[in-house]
């Protein structure tokens, strides 16, 4: 009997003694992934990456004006209508198709006559007729011409005025995927750039954040947490930025 319950003390410590040695074990090899873990969520690089390009625009709107001013409203309508004829003539004479071009409705303006110390009365003195008209093209460099030369209509005695053009670029999003390819091909070159000196290789990208997009003039620094769309150039600056974090190896 006592060597039966020998046999069964030394068996419980001996199971007692590998339950120990798998625990110890187990903490090691839990341990070591926890190691593991945290180095891949730990050990990673942000870099900031930008890529810009220049670009001509490839549409513009160009809005211009012509106003009649009369003392009886008929009349004023009647000349609106005839210098609004000259008008459409003389921007088909330069390649402008009647297809570019928008006629917008009239604005009617009362003008009252004023005392000598400048107050107004209730008396009508005129009416002043303004007819906007709106040209949209893809031909940029025709229309731009025109929009510079067209105030010659005044030597026609047509009240004209001539507005600054806006210069849009309608491939923009195919634009901004390039964009963004180079703009991460920057950030990874500038990891790496920094990564090598310490003897470190980066790996795998861990997340990526689009920046705004900036266009502006091809001079200009300006820079909106908003971003720019600049419409008052022909050619244009785009600079894409996106913040990038990869592994460290």
């Amino acid at each position: 009997m006592e060597r039966k319950s020998g046999l069964r003390n030394s068996q419980i410590i001996f199971l007692g003694v590998c339950i120990a040695v798998a625990t110890i074990v187990s903490s090691v090899i839990l341990s070591q992934a926890a190691l593991k873990v945290m180095k891949f969520t730990k050990e990673v690089i942000t870099v900031t990456g930008s890529a810009q390009k220049e670009i001509k625009s490839d549409f513009i709107v160009w809005q211009c004006s012509l106003s009649r001013r009369e003392a009886d409203l008929p009349t004023a309508y009647k000349k609106l209508k005839e210098d609004s004829a000259k008008v459409e003539a003389y921007l088909v004479a330069r390649q402008i198709s009647p297809e570019e071009m928008s006629a917008q409705q009239i604005y009617t303006e009362t003008i009252y006559k004023k005392t000598a110390d400048g107050k107004e009365t209730n008396e009508i003195q005129a009416y002043r007729l303004t007819q906007g008209i709106d040209v949209r093209s893809y031909d940029v460099d025709k229309v731009a011409g025109v929009s510079r030369e067209s105030t010659e209509l005044i030597n026609q005695n047509i009240e004209f005025f001539s507005g600054s053009p806006e210069y849009f670029y309608t491939k923009l999003d195919e634009l901004k995927v390039e964009m963004l390819a180079k703009a991460s091909e920057n950030a990874k070159l500038r990891a790496q750039s920094m990564a090598e000196p310490t003897g470190n290789s980066i790996g795998l990208m861990r997340s990526a954040r689009m920046g705004v997009f900036q266009i502006t003039p091809v001079t200009s620094t300006d820079v909106s947490d908003y971003g720019n769309n600049d419409t008052t150039s022909l050619v244009k600056k785009v600079m894409a930025v996106v913040t990038v974090s990869f592994a460290i190896e």
